[in-house]
């Protein structure tokens, strides 16, 4: 057996394991999650702390701060455990339960800030990241996004091992973009090493901007590039270095959160939402090379860190990433003909009272109360919205109400009149149970979601109208 002095000895050197993949390619996964501290960032928690110390900016007694997603926190904490420093770690209100417990565990002090916040709120957590290590005595800002120890430890390391892994045989490298490190850093030595035969394949949310999405709000944590509207300029991370990258697939959630699934089912590997984009994109890559390819995709974390999310049947049924039991009657057969046609009229905190008033109008006689869902976000008439967007609804007799008794202009903004968020089924409920839910709400009508993306309303009689009859 092999005996190491610390932790950090055990940071990176993970294995590479065949995928079964229907392409004639060979695919080889290299398993980051068997990194000590369970991904691939432990590799740039170690370069970023210890070239920080040499660059004089961390010393004794010093305090490591970071806005993370989860993977680079525990990397940053497990690396300051070993070396005394204390770690303040700011994530958003989105990531996994079991990430927040996981860098507690560490000893890290965890900062909850919301998610649907501009780049340039003070609550964003980058922004308040940044704020907490000015503020607080010896902190160090890890600054993953730009700083360049990040993708140079993926190039020192993780693209050195892919190479001598392979025997020099890798064609294709395969990984999903986040901070853009581990692409940059290990596609560039490959390229190099190679004389540029190595294709690089970026992996990305379809929504991502990196994909050339609109920006909007997926459900694969730690990867892509989101844009909150309000943002007054789009940064992308300088750690990210585009001309390393030769294309970048998309793949949508529904597709990314099938395949890890899959993968632990049939192979016995139990990945996170990341790997299953970087997967299903690399069963793309390996579909159209030939048999003397061999593509090599990163799988960054395990699924033990989303237990409550993508492995949960609930939390998938509940969002519409799962299409129930058909034998039985589903929220979805409830849902008409034409709301399945027709765009779902959607209201944003933006609209004006006078205009959510014509939208509900014109709603008015499609069988769903006249009440619309809001959210925070704009959206165009191509676009469903997606459910962390739904924060509240408006209704057509409370919107004239307070217009006729003066506590309401046309020209206000809606964000000052909204009333509670719809309840949300997922496409795939039993009808049986959304009936239930339903009777105890405010409103007798809810948004139907599918992959994670208001479907349409839906209202209690329509719902007791698919369950079947009982004699």
């Amino acid at each position: 057996m092999d005996v190491y002095e610390s932790a950090l000895d055990l940071i990176g050197g993970t294995p590479l394991v065949r995928i079964r993949s229907a392409g004639a390619a060979a695919v080889y996964a290299k398993l980051e999650y068997l990194s000590v501290g369970g991904s691939a960032k432990d590799r740039i928690g170690r370069r970023m702390i210890e070239q920080a110390e040499k660059d004089g900016l961390l010393g004794p007694g010093g305090t490591v701060v970071e806005a993370t997603s989860g993977n680079t926190g525990v990397g940053l904490a497990l690396v300051a455990a070993e070396k005394g420093y204390r770690t303040v770690l700011v994530v958003s209100d989105r990531v996994s339960r079991e990430k927040v417990d996981t860098l507690r565990a560490f000893g890290a002090e965890v900062v909850v800030k919301p998610s649907n916040r501009p780049r340039e709120h003070p609550d964003h957590p980058m922004r308040f990241a940044a704020h907490l290590a000015e503020t607080t005595p010896g902190g160090w800002l890890a600054n993953q996004y730009d700083n360049p120890a990040n993708p140079e430890a993926h190039y020192l390391t993780t693209g050195p091992e892919i190479w001598r892994q392979t025997h020099g045989r890798v064609t294709h490298l395969v990984s999903c973009i986040g901070t853009g490190g581990t692409i940059s850093g290990a596609g560039r030595y490959l390229k190099e090493v190679s004389g540029s035969a190595v294709q690089v394949i970026g992996a990305d949310p379809a929504s991502s901007v990196y994909a050339g999405g609109d920006g909007r709000p997926y459900f694969i944590e730690a990867a892509g590039h989101f844009v909150h509207p309000d943002t007054a300029q789009d940064v992308w991370p300088t750690s990210y270095q585009r001309d390393v990258v030769d294309r970048v697939v998309p793949v949508a959630d529904r597709q990314a959160l099938d395949t890890l699934r899959q993968l632990a089912r049939t192979q016995g590997l139990l990945v996170g939402g990341s790997s299953g984009t970087a997967l299903a994109a690399a069963h793309q890559v390996a579909a159209g090379a030939g048999a003397d390819a061999v593509v090599v995709v990163v799988l960054p974390d395990s699924g033990r860190q989303y237990l409550s999310k993508y492995f949960n049947d609930a939390w998938m049924l509940g969002l519409g990433f799962l299409d129930g039991d058909a034998s039985g009657a589903r929220v979805a057969d409830a849902v008409t003909e034409d709301s399945r046609t027709s765009p779902l009229p959607y209201l944003t905190t933006r609209t004006t009272v006078g205009e959510a008033l014509a939208a509900l109008r014109a709603r008015a006689g499609a069988g769903a109360d006249a009440v619309l869902p809001a959210g925070p976000c704009p959206t165009s008439s191509d676009r469903r919205p997606m459910a962390p967007e739904l924060t509240g609804s408006v209704t057509l007799a409370a919107l004239e109400s307070a217009l006729h008794d003066g506590t309401a202009a046309p020209s206000d903004p809606l964000a000052d009149h909204l009333e509670p968020p719809l309840l949300a089924f997922g496409y795939g409920e039993p009808a049986e149970d959304a009936v239930g839910r339903l009777a105890g709400h405010t409103h007798s009508t809810a948004v139907v979601l599918r992959d994670g993306c208001a479907e349409a309303l839906i209202t209690s009689s329509a719902l007791r109208a698919a369950l079947p009859t009982r004699h």
